[in-house]
């Protein structure tokens, strides 16, 4: 009842507004702002149809004023929305919630939740989420994690076309080419190490594309040429599986030192054989995406990673390290 009179294109953000509130305490307008992404001005003018409505909120001037709301006060709220379902599906990865344009369904509907649990429990759980890191900017050697951004658009377009079953046309950037547009009948989509993908068919061939590389995309009216069921997970095992085996791939034939071999496993795209030598070291025949992965890999890996074959692989390392023993030799003219 508190929001009839004010239900409409920005309900939403005023549920989110007394959520905020009820939940934090005083705010000020600059601070509900962020929160919100909005503007200060779009807040005041947000607390002015809540009071209108009947929401007891209320402003305290001062250094230490700020927007509140009387104590003890309640909302009976509406269920979650459908992204708000959504964005719960994938809140095991915030990431994922953000690659799929979820991020902000993700935040109101964590704020619903939150609203729903009992004193106690909502006090336990606040305790609880101080102390959980997810997903930090750096890694522990202060590496940037630089998780691939996808505007809300193009994001929104694709995921209404998956869920809605329509046909999508995509302006897709392809490395090296100028970009072009393509239809395609969506099918899925998937999220891998911060990584967001349009599985789909183009014609009678499955396709993958990256969500990163979609300048625009448009959803049609037209119904999307799909099976009725789908099983994801086997579809992206067998699109991997193809990418491993096929195209311009690097074959490596390495000795390896056992500590060395999860690591180099982890940066290769698969290891086809794999036995032991007379003194216990790995020998393994490896597969890198291209020739750069390929010198990548084994020197990151370096000195308990040697590479047996081909020959010019064995060269080439062997010309990159002389050329850093020398840049560190003290007996240098130039040292």
């Amino acid at each position: 009842m508190y929001f009839a009179r004010v239900f409409s294109m920005r309900a939403d953000r005023l549920v989110s507004l007394v959520l905020l509130l009820r939940q934090r305490g005083r705010m000020t307008a600059e601070a509900l702002a962020r929160e919100l992404e909005v503007s200060t001005r779009t807040v005041l003018r947000d607390m002015e149809a809540l009071s209108a409505a009947g929401v007891p909120v209320y402003a305290e001037r001062g250094r230490h004023g700020g927007f509140a709301l009387l104590p003890d006060f309640r909302t009976a709220l509406t269920g979650l929305t459908h992204d708000e379902a959504l964005a719960l599906l994938v809140a095991g990865s915030r990431r994922g919630a953000q690659l799929f344009g979820l991020g902000s369904a993700l935040a109101s509907a964590v704020l619903k939740v939150v609203d729903a649990l009992p004193d106690g429990v909502r006090q336990t759980a606040a305790g609880a989420a101080q102390r959980l890191l997810v997903d930090p900017e750096t890694d522990l050697l202060a590496r940037p994690v630089a998780p691939e951004e996808v505007p809300d658009a193009v994001a929104t377009q694709v995921r209404r076309a998956v869920f809605g079953g329509h046909r999508l046309r995509i302006h897709y950037a392809v490395v090296n080419q100028p970009p072009k547009w393509r239809t395609v009948d969506p099918i899925g989509l998937v999220t891998v190490k911060d990584q967001g993908y349009l599985l789909a068919r183009r014609g009678s061939e499955d396709r993958t594309y990256r969500l990163s590389r979609v300048l625009a995309a448009e959803q049609l009216d037209e119904p999307a040429r799909r099976p009725d069921s789908v099983d994801l997970d086997r579809a992206w095992r067998e699109r991997e599986v193809r990418f491993r085996t096929g195209g311009d791939t690097t074959e490596v034939l390495v000795r390896v030192d056992p500590a060395r071999r999860e690591g180099l496993a982890a940066t290769a795209l698969t290891v086809t054989d794999e036995g032991t030598d007379a003194g216990g070291r790995l020998r393994m025949t490896v597969v890198f995406q291209d020739v750069r992965h390929a010198k990548w890999a084994v020197w990151e890996h370096a000195p308990g990673v040697e590479v047996l074959a081909p020959e010019w692989l064995r060269a080439a390392l062997g010309e990159r390290a002389r050329e850093v023993a020398g840049l560190y030799d003290s007996t240098s003219p130039e040292h």
